[in-house]
């Protein structure tokens, strides 16, 4: 080799590694997370729930895509109210985000406190997916199908109780639209959070449960809770034997839970862009994705738009399930 082609090959040597350098300075200055500090995602409950398996599996491939720490903080309290505030009082500028589910489009028409506006207090970033609920019991109950859970809860009101993570959760909201198509009387239990709700299910403190199937699947699984049905009209493939509500029945009947990414208001435009597409490509991931198809989950992605066209048709449509059902909070 002569010393031209070795010339030749350090110059072009120096070319390229130049060039990545100059490159790898122009994505830095225009990335909007420029300083070097964890990203916080809110969780506003308690974990084992559906919001916090959901920010578990997404938190480490979005921190790797933007090249930030994702924490997972977990603030249960108020129906998901406390730790949703807290993100909605933050520094709108991408690093408190919080991981909010169907409850910030219920608690508006419930009796009782919001200190936020979902709509004006938020920047949507983007849908994570959804989640069928289902109801399940304690095994040791003698009703073994959702039929006879019915006739057993008409025969009996006011005797059994079911568990929820918290008041104006989607999941006790489930419960009461349930009790008012059946013409039922079922006592609503709640707690901060859903591992605490299916713990007490699991022992025999409650009857019931509206749980999500990515929250139960295991008990299920061991046989130390039985599912009765899917709460709504579509079965899951992952259990495609266990009935629906729709199949017992109960028509138009659908308490699917749904999550989203939100950040506070006023974060700029290209700071909501970037965790768009984080959070789009770590769904889209085949290990995440995996992981969360695996525990019931159906991701999906979606633009800022198009999660704040959702939450405007979702707050309308509980609005109307609210007010036609009569349903109430009790603190």
């Amino acid at each position: 080799m002569t010393f031209e082609t070795n010339r030749r090959q350090a110059i072009l040597r120096m070319a390229a590694a130049s060039f990545a350098a100059t490159a790898g300075a122009g994505a830095l200055a225009q990335t909007p997370f420029p300083k070097q500090k964890p990203i916080t995602l809110v969780v506003p409950f308690a974990t084992g729930g559906g919001n916090d398996i959901l920010a578990r599996a997404i938190a480490p491939r979005i921190g790797e895509l933007l090249g930030q720490t994702v924490v997972v903080d977990n603030r249960p309290g108020a129906g998901g109210n406390l730790g949703t505030d807290l993100v909605a009082r933050a520094a709108p500028d991408g690093y408190t985000v919080v991981i909010a589910s169907s409850q910030v489009t219920m608690n508006p028409f419930l009796d009782m406190k919001v200190p936020f506006n979902i709509e004006k207090d938020f920047e949507p970033v983007g849908v994570v997916g959804s989640v069928p609920l289902v109801l399940v019991a304690n095994p040791q109950e003698g009703y073994k199908t959702l039929p006879e859970l019915i006739a057993y809860a008409k025969a009996n009101p006011g005797k059994l109780n079911y568990s929820s993570p918290g008041n104006g959760t989607p999941q006790h909201l489930a419960g009461e639209v349930f009790a008012k198509l059946t013409k039922t009387d079922l006592v609503h239990v709640p707690y901060k959070g859903t591992g605490p709700s299916v713990t007490d299910l699991v022992a025999g403190q409650v009857q019931l449960s509206f749980a999500t199937f990515a929250s139960v699947s295991q008990f299920i699984k061991a046989g130390k809770l039985r599912a009765l049905g899917v709460a709504g009209q579509k079965r899951t493939p992952l259990m495609p034997e266990l009935q629906t509500f729709g199949d017992a029945g109960i028509k138009g009947y659908d308490a699917s839970l749904w999550y989203s990414l939100l950040a506070p208001a006023k974060t700029p435009q290209p700071v909501v862009a970037q965790l768009n597409k984080a959070l789009n490509t770590a769904l889209t991931d085949p290990t995440v994705a995996k992981q969360l198809t695996q525990q019931g989950f159906e991701t999906r992605t979606s633009s800022p738009a198009e999660l704040k066209q959702f939450i405007a048709e979702e707050l309308k449509r509980w609005q109307r399930v609210i007010t036609e059902n009569n349903i109430k909070v009790v603190l």
